[in-house]
């Protein structure tokens, strides 16, 4: 099989490979270039028809995308360690902050670098001041993510997962492109200190 990819700070790979990390799988990812637009040549959108990456490709030809759906297919091929949880309520525990974290988090997280950030300025038409605007849905976010995190120690529950992967990705990309953690945000400053340490943080 064959994962496309691209390295860091393109926060999408990164989460598909802190989760291979988090599992033990070794698979090395085939790079496709954002900057020249590899990702939307006819040979990539053959395997993605929105030119999106990551993407995997089975030994078979089929190809995953989304990322979600990327680590979902390695969690039923080898369940340990468990990142979707275990049990019917924990499992439902861990969609529901993914989703949280891909709308709450990463949207105004993408649409501040869609439409305010200077590097994608040259490549898009930008609405800066909706781009600007989401300055404060983000830090919204932080504020209330601050909250939920006061009394436990990953974003789901006890236990480290996909969820954590999908936050620290998002929080790390943001950092990056000018949007970083409020100080007074001290439980997701010590939320991201834990998932930090982890060796697969280093994907």
């Amino acid at each position: 099989m064959i994962l496309y990819g691209a390295p860091n700070p393109a926060p999408n790979p990164r989460r598909v490979r802190i989760f291979l990390a988090e599992k033990g799988i070794e698979l090395p990812e085939t790079p496709v270039s954002l900057m020249q637009r590899e990702h939307k040549s006819p040979e990539h959108r053959a395997r993605n028809s929105l030119g999106q990456i990551p993407t995997l490709e089975l030994d078979d030809g089929t190809c995953i995308s989304e990322t979600v759906a990327i680590c979902r297919y390695f969690e039923e091929t080898q369940a340990d360690p468990p990142l979707f949880g275990t049990t019917p309520v924990e499992k439902a525990m861990v969609d529901m902050w993914i989703r949280r974290v891909e709308f709450v988090l990463m949207m105004p997280v993408g649409q501040f670098w869609r439409h305010a950030h200077p590097r994608t300025a040259a490549l898009l038409t930008q609405y800066k001041d909706f781009g600007e605007s989401n300055r404060e849905t983000y830090a919204n976010a932080l504020k209330w993510l601050d909250r939920e995190l006061a009394d436990k120690p990953f974003v789901a529950g006890e236990t480290y997962t996909m969820a954590d992967i999908c936050a620290l990705s998002t929080i790390d990309f943001a950092t990056v492109i000018g949007l970083p953690v409020p100080d007074e945000r001290a439980n997701v400053k010590a939320w991201h200190d834990r998932v930090t340490a982890r060796p697969s943080a280093q994907a």
